[in-house]
């Protein structure tokens, strides 16, 4: 068989990891590439073979309506299972202005839905 068509596409992510600005670091992950599949894709199979610690949030269930998933992905807010990924790096950071939970999630909750105690 011919090596160059048993060549595995990978992507490459550099994904923001930790709960505040001091403690955060970036972390390079190769993923296999496959051509139609998404950023959320992607971020599903570091979670299932690399790394069950990358905290992200998704609720896809919602027939692409929850807007959970939204993040920054290279320097642009993107809704990450629209976003197709790319056979390049990809950096990939919280959403900004919002406050920081973990990783990649943020406290989207609006203002007048938060519960006070």
């Amino acid at each position: 068989m011919n090596s160059e068509a048993e060549k595995i596409l990978n992507a490459e992510l550099d994904i923001f990891r930790g709960t505040t600005a001091a403690d955060s670091k970036f972390e390079t992950f190769d993923v296999p590439f496959q051509q139609g599949a998404s950023v959320l894709d992607a971020l599903i199979w570091i979670n299932d073979n690399i790394d069950e610690t990358l905290s992200f949030r998704y609720s896809c269930i919602n027939a692409n309506a929850c807007k959970e998933c939204m993040m920054l992905i290279d320097g642009n807010v993107e809704y990450a299972c629209l976003k197709k990924l790319q056979e390049k790096k990809s950096t990939i950071e919280p959403l900004p202005n919002k406050t920081l939970i973990k990783d990649l999630v943020t406290d989207i909750v609006p203002p007048k839905e938060k519960f006070e105690v």
